[in-house]
């Protein structure tokens, strides 16, 4: 398979692997609030959807959201992996899910309003948030080094 289909399945399947992974987490008590459910909250906060759709409505379009992340993201790794082919892909993979973190979590998501930013949030919600974007790169380059054909 080319490298591009092959990362963006590998994304697919880290973007359901880690909903499931906050899901358990956040409901066993591992977590608290998890990132999803303050996209969730944040979707209501904008358009108003848990009136028309409910919260599982609305919990849907915010996976929706996640799985069309994940696989955007990961279309990013082939070229990720060009750039340290030598490197283990864990590792490459670890720093690129540290860099997404950074900008998407550390920046953007409170500029937009999703999250009260890294330090409001404190340091356990911010591990478990870095955490989860590790393994959303780890599983997608794993995934998507295993598809891809490179005999060339």
């Amino acid at each position: 398979m080319r490298p591009l289909p092959a990362a963006i399945i590998g994304g697919l399947v880290a973007g359901v692997a880690t909903t499931a992974l906050m899901t358990v987490a956040r409901k066993t008590g591992v977590f608290g609030k998890t990132l999803d459910r303050d996209a969730v909250d944040w979707i209501d906060g904008v358009a108003g959807s848990r009136a028309v759709i409910g919260d599982a409505g609305t919990s849907v379009v915010e996976f929706a959201n996640h799985l069309a992340a994940s696989a955007t993201f990961a279309a990013a790794w082939p070229t990720v992996r060009k750039s340290a082919p030598t490197l283990p892909a864990p590792l490459l993979a670890a720093g690129y899910g540290t860099a997404l973190y950074a900008i998407n979590i550390g920046a953007i998501a409170p500029a937009l309003g999703i999250t009260e930013g890294e330090i409001e949030a404190g340091p356990r919600k911010a591990a478990e948030r870095w955490t989860v974007h590790v393994i959303q790169t780890v599983v997608t380059a794993l995934i998507a080094d295993r598809l891809a054909d490179t005999s060339g």
